[in-house]
């Protein structure tokens, strides 16, 4: 038989391709599988048949698999597995309220992550999925049910909530932050400043003293702020803090503040959802977010309510 007339693979001859192929033995095969000896071997003669290639060579004692049989049978055997990884986590969703949260690296792990025990108590069949993301995807589209970010207001297709803003000051390494001192705001200008893709946090903090601030080639960007808290705490400049994302960092006194004078941070915090319904499991997931970020519960309820 032409195999190519056929679009799919017998994949019910597989089960005992794999089993004849691993022990060595169609009775073996037959035992593991619980057929008998006969319905193994034409399993194998069907899927001969359908690939035009003998895979095994009867022998006295059992049977080999030939060149070809070896390797179907490493593919079967990686493809099995691909199945089995997939299968067990599906079933570790079954009866879970699994709420899919994308967000920000920098927000999952200074925000999140010291909450999310506390966010998990009392629901012991909540499973948060963590998806890290750095694009505005649409929600839905993604399977996504909830997203934490940071930006400057809504987003189509979302339903958005502002969680909280941030009042930024300058922050250094205890011994860099010495070595600045106390004074006028330019004197940070002598040094090397940290910030994030978007240096508008800067700029907004040098407009607010009358300075104009532009990154110099001296100043140091990363992508992400949890990459900016690191250089400020291995003395590689001045960074801005941005509350409440670096609350435990400074009780650590692993930076200290060089400059008491705060501005308010053009971006904001925000908690998405996709237009439409929310799950329940979601829903309830939402809430507690919103309470950990002292949001009022009006603002929660219209954020949670099916506009239709």
């Amino acid at each position: 038989m032409n195999h190519i007339s056929q679009p799919l693979l017998p994949l019910d001859t597989l089960r005992a391709f794999e089993a004849a192929a691993r022990t060595g033995s169609f009775s073996s095969a037959a035992d593991a599988l619980n057929v008998t000896h006969g319905a193994v071997s034409r399993q194998i003669a069907k899927l001969e048949r359908w690939l035009g290639q003998r895979l095994f060579d009867r022998q006295a004692r059992g049977v080999g698999l030939t060149p070809e049989g070896r390797r179907l049978f490493l593919r079967t055997t990686e493809a099995l597995a691909l199945i089995a990884d997939s299968s067990d986590r599906w079933i570790e969703a079954k009866g879970s309220a699994v709420v899919r949260l994308a967000s920000l690296p920098s927000v999952s792990g200074l925000w999140l992550m010291p909450r999310l025990r506390a966010l998990e108590a009392g629901d012991p069949d909540l499973r948060v999925e963590l998806i890290i993301d750095h694009r505005e995807s649409n929600l839905a589209d993604d399977g996504i049910d909830l997203a934490l970010r940071c930006g400057r207001g809504g987003i189509p297709k979302r339903n958005s909530i502002q969680l909280f803003e941030e009042r930024c000051f300058p922050v250094a390494e205890p011994e860099l932050a010495a070595k600045i001192g106390k004074g006028r705001p330019e004197r940070l200008l002598a040094y090397p400043l940290i910030h994030d893709s978007d240096a508008s946090g800067w700029r907004a903090w040098f407009g607010a003293q009358g300075l104009d601030y532009r990154p110099r080639h001296q100043d140091r960007r990363f992508e992400d702020y949890n990459l900016v808290l690191d250089a400020a705490m291995h003395g590689l400049g001045i960074a801005l803090a941005r509350p409440p994302l670096v609350q435990d960092v400074l009780a650590q006194g692993r930076v200290v503040a060089v400059d008491d004078r705060t501005v308010l941070n053009p971006v904001a915090y925000w908690l998405d959802r996709p237009e439409g319904d929310l799950r329940p499991a979601a829903a309830a997931f939402a809430k507690r977010i919103m309470q950990a970020a002292g949001v009022g519960e009006s603002a929660a309820r219209d954020f949670l309510a099916t506009v239709r």
